[in-house]
């Protein structure tokens, strides 16, 4: 009887113990939320740590720490807390959304979508992760198995607009455009504020030419998104492309009004007016006048101080245009138009040598360049003004390797072929342009200089 009743006190102050370790884990558990209630990030996750102390075996207390960790974006902890949360509970959906959450947070989109995937294993009946896992594959370069997971959510739910805006991104990158504009347009009936749906079926509506759908998406979106200047200086510059010049320039005063001390603006009034300099004839100087508010500045973009040099040219003022170009190819980033402009500047000032390394640079930004054959014959004339036929003869097989028929530019290499003193090859130059131009006299006075 002595050691039963030393049991039943024993186990009563055992569950006596227990009883009050439960009471302070919950009221722990209590504080956390109401400090996180109350903003104190800190204090929650005291409150949670010393839940945690009493019960180390509390889904609940990391899952709720892990989301606090994650607020305050300290994602390496949060995804610590997560990951315990699922080994703790391995049939909870929860853990491994949150956990699935924080890796997307931290750029890992892979590992983001396999634990979206062993969610959606547990449960596969929640369009939001379906979605999500479609985003993670996107942004993982994964586009068809983004599209498959797209079709997934499609068939829980027909309504949520972001993942139709998702869909036509997806579409639009494997050039099915008409499904894409499809999966758009159903977007932003769905939700007619969904401004990136609206600018990437913009995007569409421009590649395919329908320029009166392109202008009105835009409109929409600079009326949906007033605060920022951008999507009117959008607008007005797409106005100018289609040709309506007066509608541009009138756009962009309007979002001058706005933001009278945008330099963004300037720097887009600047650039219609210089294209409507064949068509008004105080276009240029209202070009300059623009230009001229933004350009001297220190913020001036390379864009900006190209634009300002090209209506310098016009203006016939090479010399300040020269200077204007030099710093606008010094100016990062480089707008590549900067180094044309530079070249032609300095080539009216005969600093050739300046001209040439401008070109030769151009080349090295422009990797898509339509024109490099003339660009290349450009440089070859100038090595010839700078007394350097060597480099010359470079510059002139790549242009005549881009037009293998244009006579002038194998009239330029014998030339130079000849001042190296290659003989032999300045010939079968010379050869070559005389079976395409038999009568060509520039051909045939080289043809006796180099016998």
């Amino acid at each position: 009887m002595t050691v039963l009743l030393a049991l039943a006190v024993w186990g009563g102050a055992f569950a006596y113990q227990n009883a009050a370790r439960e009471r302070e884990y919950r009221a722990l558990l209590g504080q956390g939320d109401a400090a996180l209630r109350d903003g104190q990030t800190f204090g929650a996750i005291e409150a949670y740590s010393g839940a945690i102390a009493l019960r180390p075996d509390s889904m609940l207390a990391h899952l709720r720490r892990g989301e606090t960790y994650q607020q305050r974006s300290d994602l390496d902890a949060a995804a610590r807390d997560f990951r315990r949360a699922a080994e703790l509970a391995p049939s909870a959906t929860r853990p491994l959304e949150a956990l699935a959450d924080v890796s997307y947070q931290r750029r890992r989109f892979r590992r983001a979508a396999e634990f979206y995937e062993a969610r959606l294993r547990l449960d596969d009946q929640s369009a939001s992760v379906t979605y999500k896992l479609a985003l993670a594959r996107y942004r993982d370069g994964d586009v068809d198995r983004a599209l498959a997971a797209l079709d997934e959510t499609m068939s829980l739910t027909d309504r949520l607009a972001d993942a139709h805006y998702l869909r036509g991104v997806c579409l639009r990158e494997t050039r099915q455009l008409r499904e894409a504009l499809a999966a758009l347009e159903k977007a932003i009936a769905l939700a007619p504020g969904l401004i990136p749906a609206r600018e990437e079926l913009a995007d569409i509506y421009a590649s395919l030419g329908r320029t009166a759908d392109q202008l009105e998406q835009l409109q929409l979106i600079a009326g949906l998104d007033r605060t920022h200047v951008e999507r009117k200086i959008a607008l007005g510059l797409a106005h100018a492309k289609a040709g309506r010049g007066e509608l541009a320039v009138l756009t962009l005063g309007n979002a001058l009004e706005q933001a009278p001390d945008e330099s963004l603006i300037y720097g887009a009034l600047g650039r219609v007016w210089l294209d409507m300099t064949d068509t008004r004839g105080d276009a240029l100087s209202k070009a300059l006048e623009a230009l001229e508010r933004v350009a001297p500045t220190a913020t001036a973009s390379s864009e900006v101080l190209t634009l300002y040099g090209r209506a310098l040219l016009e203006a016939d003022r090479p010399e300040e245009a020269e200077q204007v170009l030099r710093q606008a190819t010094q100016r990062y980033p480089i707008d590549p138009a900067s180094l044309l402009g530079y070249a032609r500047a300095a080539e009216l000032q005969n600093h050739f040598d300046t001209a040439r390394r401008a070109l030769i640079e151009y080349g090295a930004l422009a990797y898509d360049e339509p024109d490099s054959g003339a660009r290349a014959a450009r440089i070859a004339r100038l090595s010839m003004q700078l007394n350097d036929a060597a480099t010359a003869v470079t510059w002139y097989q790549r242009a005549s390797s881009s037009s293998p028929g244009d006579v002038r530019l194998l009239a330029g290499l014998a030339d130079a072929q000849i001042q190296v003193g290659d003989l032999e090859a300045a010939r079968a130059t010379i050869a070559s342009g005389l079976e395409k131009d038999p009568e060509n006299p520039e051909l045939l006075a080289l043809a006796r200089r180099s016998r």
